[in-house]
C-alpha cells in the first residue's frame, strides 16, 4: 500500500506546478506542437520542453511524430475530466461553507 502511495504522490507532484498545469489546459482543446503551446502559453520554449517532458514520463500526455514535429496531446480523456474535477470540486466545497 505504501509503494502505491509513492507512485501516485509521484505521479502528482507532475501536476503541482502553474505551469506545467497551463500546458495541460492547453493541451484540452487538441493537440499542440512545442510551438503551438509556446504560443498560447507565453512560457519559454526550454519550459515547455522540460514540463511536456516531465508530464509525458509521468503519463498525462502523449507525443505523435508528424514529419520534424511532434504534436503532443492528453494522453486519456481522463486527464481532461481531472482537469475539470479540479476546478469544480473547490468551487463546490466553497460553495457548501458558505451556504
Amino acid at each position: 500500500m505504501r509503494r502505491k502511495a509513492e507512485h501516485m504522490a509521484t505521479r502528482w507532484r507532475g501536476l503541482s506546478d502553474p505551469s506545467r498545469l497551463v500546458i495541460l489546459e492547453a493541451l484540452r482543446s487538441g493537440g499542440s506542437t512545442v510551438s503551438e503551446v509556446i504560443r498560447v502559453t507565453g512560457l519559454t520554449q526550454s519550459k515547455v520542453s522540460n514540463y511536456l517532458g516531465c508530464l509525458y514520463r509521468r503519463g498525462f500526455v502523449r507525443g505523435e511524430q508528424e514529419g520534424r514535429l511532434v504534436r503532443y496531446n492528453l494522453s486519456d480523456h481522463r486527464v481532461a475530466l481531472l482537469l475539470r474535477l479540479s476546478e469544480e470540486l473547490p468551487a463546490d466545497a466553497a460553495r457548501d461553507v458558505s451556504a
